[in-house]
């Protein structure tokens, strides 16, 4: 516990003037945090990230999470971030080609895979922020309860398995209260601050529940993963909190939702 309140505290350090200033500082805190994941998730599956899948796949994570518009302007202006991303997929297809089908489209999928699911977990996040640093921290607030919360209230009172085979501590009743909290929480910030909002309340709350739920979806899928490939932390750059996908895992899920909603 120790370790972890310290690693949480340099962590909040490093981190919270990053937020605060924002555009540029964010932008590259998210690629470097984006690249990082795509490390652990080679790392996992036994893969060098020193390889031609392995240094493409963080090339197409950076790509989807650095704005074209301001990094490279001369791009397509609505397309490039996503077009340059594609670029690292034809060249990853490529060689397959080139090898003559010793490296397989299938063995293709998994980069890809990787730097799409990466890579736009934190572009949202570098697009929330460019919204505004509320809605950042709505979005943190909201995944945070929702973890405290189904973390005190399984603890407290948890019986019945949310789904053993993935993640055999977490509970129904756990899940349950993870979403009250969230929601207790995202009323208080509405509250607050509900200028920063472009929908009412009762949507918002409606919205707040559908970001619990998916950012516990998210953390179960982190979970499957590591258990698909038998590792029990995606890393071990957080001392005491495992690597950056153990900690970002749900917000790689909420972060695309809440845009696709339209809350920023």
């Amino acid at each position: 516990m120790r370790q972890r309140v310290i690693t949480a505290v340099v962590a909040l350090v490093i981190f919270i003037p990053i937020l605060y200033i924002g555009g540029i500082a964010v932008e590259i805190a998210a690629a470097v945090l984006a690249g990082v994941g795509v490390y652990e998730l080679f790392r996992m599956r036994g893969l060098a990230i020193l390889s031609a899948e392995g240094v493409l796949s963080i090339l197409g994570a950076v790509f989807l999470v650095l704005p074209a518009e301001r990094w490279l302007p001369f791009l397509n202006e609505h397309d490039g971030n996503f077009l340059l991303f594609y670029l690292t997929v034809m060249i990853i297809l490529g060689i397959s080609v080139v090898s003559k089908n010793a490296y397989t489209i299938d063995e293709a999928g998994f980069p890809v895979v990787t730097s799409l699911y990466v890579g736009m977990g934190f572009q949202n996040l570098v697009t929330a922020r460019a919204d505004s640093l509320a809605i950042l921290l709505f979005a943190f607030f909201v995944v945070w309860a929702t973890d405290i919360g189904a973390y005190m209230v399984g603890r407290q009172i948890g019986k019945h398995k949310l789904w053993p085979d993935i993640s055999p501590n977490k509970t129904i009743e756990g899940a349950l209260g993870g979403v009250t909290s969230a929601v207790v929480i995202a009323v208080i910030f509405i509250l607050i601050q509900p200028q920063i909002f472009q929908h009412n309340l009762v949507t918002m709350i409606i919205f707040t529940i559908i970001f619990s739920i998916v950012g516990q979806f998210g953390d179960l899928v982190e979970s499957a993963i590591k258990r698909h490939y038998g590792v029990k932390d995606s890393g071990k750059i957080l001392p005491g909190h495992g690597g950056i996908l153990d900690r970002f895992d749900s917000m790689l899920f909420v972060f695309p939702m809440m845009h696709l909603l339209g809350v920023f």
